[in-house]
């Protein structure tokens, strides 16, 4: 669907400057994601971080010709003479503005889900449910924020028959905007879970504002058990709708379960919707995903698919992979696995993900896509449209799998371009054959068997990996963001592989989010991010004299914490002929480690640095010794003190700004009024609170399987050196993990656990190089189950505990033959 300028700048109560004629189909936030220039709006958002009014000659230059913005250009008519420019007050309320009156023009039914968890699989799942029979719009991945939601509403067109979409909160008052846009006529709380609990003085008052998207709507369905939801809907003001609430005990509600069986693969599940008898066999057996059907159920039948049908779809429900995979591929190919679904919206949104890769320029990006169904459109008009987001994005290869494409070739305009109608054929060509240092999006439907190529296309390594949630990475630098000032700046550290996690992929990750400096500990790992791609600053914080040419050639910004290092740096500047090279200086105020003294060096240091031209001080910085730990609250004010005098004088030496830091991870937290011009943030972004050793969002999970089960008797030992001998008849598990991965060898014979299928099992016997065995006596578990040695369910603070040691021993251990994966929620 499109809209006139006049018809947007009236619907969104805006004063227009421009008289350009033009039609708006799409809508956008993200400079880095335009597809069409010469239909899209773009919304100049505000941020405490960014303003999208930056991107607007960046935009203009592109071919948009329409923005949103709280401020008109100066000049507007000369600098842009073709453009549009609707002021507003909030281009992020004149978005949802817009959704909420798109939404006004479609009366057909209006799925929206909100929860702590399951809202994607809920939605995912109604979707496999009812799209063989309706055209379903819903959100793509997890857009259910104030952003994402106008984003996802806006994708209704004059095909969409049904629409499902998620709604996400995180603090009072979110929900009402976000119920506005999507009037839902039918409402779905999924769960009330721990998630952002932090903001909210009670689970009585989350459940309230989750309950808003409830208001007025026609019907509405919840968990009958839960005792706080249920409290909480019968407190609804005026409410007149429908309840379906599902129950395990009340045999009158509107969705009984009377039965779960379980069996190794699968779930039977027999309940009754409003009387009417439901039998389904569902291929998974965790509690979540048959909760996630039995609300899938009840909203499908709502929606009037018929029993009969449901239990046959049931049984073919796919998993929801809510996650886009990079891993390391065969022959220098990179590989983005989306494998998982195929429509134009998520095509769009993997194709953006692949473009903001800053790999070498010299890797070509290579789309492998399978035919797309059930779009609306005609496959003419189908395969137009995706030849133009890929041309748009820089694709320069296309692998076609299907029919569909095969028929549709002439319509794809990517210089290099080859068609297949299955599969098989393609593993079976020199297409494939020759894949090589590539970028690969790896993007196609289920039932072509993509899972195939990933696996062909995958570097083989052992069965040990390190799962790194980059979406997780995000959520910490936001929850450390929103206790900072909005003009504090901020420096990641990813020394050290990124304490584990792979310094490469963080690093882009935090380059996409504009952080505003990335720190790592030697020249050679700052070296291999600029191969990668990474053009963000870079802080070097343990500079070797023998790396001086290296720093130079590559941009990279020492620190300097000595006179001998500085006169060296600044000779070896000026025989380069290098002038003004950023350093920073590190002042000792108490770590004893390394840095100037703050009451005996600040003269003689201004002093050489202003007799020199070759380096230039960028930022000054010290180390609190203790801001994790309110016993050196005394010590940590006589450090600051002298930091603040030292690093005060040495910017009244010089004219330009000075950046001052002294706070870490920590002392975000602890000392929020010392976090002056800039912050740096280590453990933190790794999903550890070094003040409590908590979980805030878990980046790393490790994870390896069973290679082998055998019983062994009582009095029977285990591992090298008979360090473990069994008191009791045993079952012993091998797993393919040992100290030369990173698993600690004093974990074993008892001193610690991994998890099997959510239950603990001890390490016995000595940890060897390469095996490690555990105890699985009395555990339900097979020889292929995964094993968990840190992760989302066990905090790698119990490893860190049991080793009387820090996190980061732990977590900067794990060895580069294990491999990472990386995913997105």
């Amino acid at each position: 669907m499109t809209y006139t300028i006049e018809k947007v700048t009236t619907l969104i109560g805006a004063r227009r400057y421009g008289e350009k004629d033009a039609n708006v189909g799409f809508i956008l936030t993200d400079s880095r994601s335009l597809c069409f220039p010469e239909e899209t709006l773009f919304f100049a958002l505000k941020s405490c971080r960014n303003d999208g009014h930056h991107y607007i000659p960046e935009m203009y230059r592109r071919g948009v010709q329409n923005f949103v913005v709280t401020d008109v250009p100066k000049d507007y008519a000369q600098a842009y003479p073709d453009a549009n420019f609707l002021k507003v007050l909030s281009p992020l309320k004149a978005l949802q503005r817009l959704a909420e009156r798109h939404r006004d023009e479609f009366d057909i039914p209006i799925v929206g889900i909100t929860g702590s968890n399951g809202k994607t699989m809920v939605k995912e799942w109604l979707y496999q449910l009812m799209s063989p029979d309706l055209f379903v719009t819903r959100s793509p991945r997890s857009y259910n924020s104030q952003i994402g939601v106008p984003l996802s509403v806006w994708l209704m067109n004059e095909d969409t028959q049904l629409g499902v979409f998620e709604a996400g909160i995180s603090k009072p008052g979110e929900m009402l905007a976000l119920r506005d846009i999507i009037q839902p006529s039918i409402a779905v709380l999924t769960n009330l879970g721990a998630a952002h609990q932090e903001n909210f003085s009670s689970m009585e008052e989350k459940c309230r504002e989750k309950m808003i998207l409830f208001h007025d709507v026609p019907t509405v369905v919840y968990d009958g058990d839960d005792e706080i939801i249920n409290r909480t809907v019968n407190q609804l003001p005026d409410f007149k709708g429908e309840k379906i609430y599902w129950s395990f005990k009340d045999k009158k509600a509107p969705m009984y379960v009377k039965t779960v069986h379980k069996d190794a693969k699968s779930a039977a599940v027999v309940c009754y919707y409003q009387g009417q008898k439901i039998e389904y066999v569902l291929p998974f057996t965790d509690d979540a995903s048959i909760t996630n059907s039995i609300i899938c159920a009840a909203v499908a039948s709502k929606l009037g698919l018929k029993a009969e049908i449901l239990e046959k779809r049931m049984a073919k429900l796919e998993p929801v992979a809510m996650r886009m995979e990079v891993v390391e591929g065969q022959h220098g190919c990179t590989l983005i696995n989306d494998s998982y679904n195929s429509d134009i919206n998520s095509l769009g949104i993997a194709l953006d993900f692949m473009r903001r890769r800053p790999d070498q320029k010299d890797r070509r990006r290579t789309l492998v896509l399978s035919d797309i169904y059930q779009s609306g459109m005609s496959p003419e008009e189908l395969y137009h449209q995706v030849s133009e987001m890929s041309v748009e994005r820089g694709v320069q290869k296309f692998i076609g799998i299907g029919p569909d494409l095969c028929q549709q070739a002439d319509e794809i305009r990517v210089p290099e371009k080859f068609f297949f109608t299955t599969v098989a054929q393609f593993l079976h060509s020199e297409v494939f054959a020759s894949l090589r240092d590539e970028v690969i999006l790896i993007k196609g439907a289920r039932k072509f068997g993509f899972d195939q190529l990933t696996e062909l296309l995958a570097k083989k390594v052992h069965e040990t990996v390190l799962e790194v949630n980059l979406d997780a990475v995000v959520k910490n630098l936001n929850y450390y963001r929103s206790l900072m000032k909005p003009e504090t700046k901020l420096v990641c550290m990813i020394k050290a592989d990124a304490y584990g996690a792979g310094a490469v992929e963080i690093a882009k990750t935090l380059e996409d989010h504009r952080v505003d400096y990335l720190a790592v500990a030697v020249a050679d790992e700052g070296v291999i991010l600029r191969k990668n791609g990474i053009t963000s600053n870079i802080m070097i914080m343990n500079p070797e004299m023998s790396a001086f040419k290296t720093m130079f050639d590559y941009d990279l910004e020492p620190e300097v914490y000595s006179f001998r290092l500085l006169e060296a740096l600044v000779k070896a500047a000026e025989k380069e002929g290098i002038t003004d090279f950023p350093v920073h200086i590190k002042i000792d105020t108490g770590m004893h480690r390394l840095g100037f003294d703050p009451k005996k060096d600040m003269d003689e240091l201004i002093d050489r640095l202003k007799h020199q031209n070759a380096v230039i001080p960028r930022s000054v910085f010290s180390h609190f010794v203790g801001s994790d730990s309110d016993d050196f609250d005394v010590f940590s004010a006589m450090q600051f003190e002298l930091f603040d005098t030292a690093s005060k004088k040495l910017q009244s030496a010089f004219n330009h700004k000075i950046i001052r830091h002294i706070d870490n991870s920590a002392g975000i937290e602890h000392f929020p009024e010392r976090q002056l011009d800039m912050c740096r943030l280590g453990l933190g972004l790794y999903g550890i609170d070094p003040r409590t050793n908590k979980t805030i969002y878990n980046v790393s999970t490790l994870k390896t399987t069973i290679l082998q089960m055998r019983k062994v008797p009582k009095g029977e030992s285990v591992g090298y050196s008979r360090k473990t001998i069994l008191e009791k008849d045993s079952i012993i598990a091998a797993i393919p993990i040992g100290y030369a991965d990173g698993l600690n060898r004093h974990l074993g014979n008892r001193r610690c656990y991994c998890l099997v299928n959510g239950h603990k099992a001890l390490y016995v016997g000595n940890i060897c190089m390469d095996v490690a065995m555990i105890d699985v006596t009395g555990i339900p578990c097979k020889e292929g189950d995964s094993v968990e040695i840190f992760g989302d369910h066990l905090p790698v603070t119990v490893l860190s505990d049991a080793l009387d040691t820090i996190p980061y021993e732990v977590m900067t251990t794990i060895s580069n033959r294990v491999k990472r994966v990386y995913f997105h929620d």
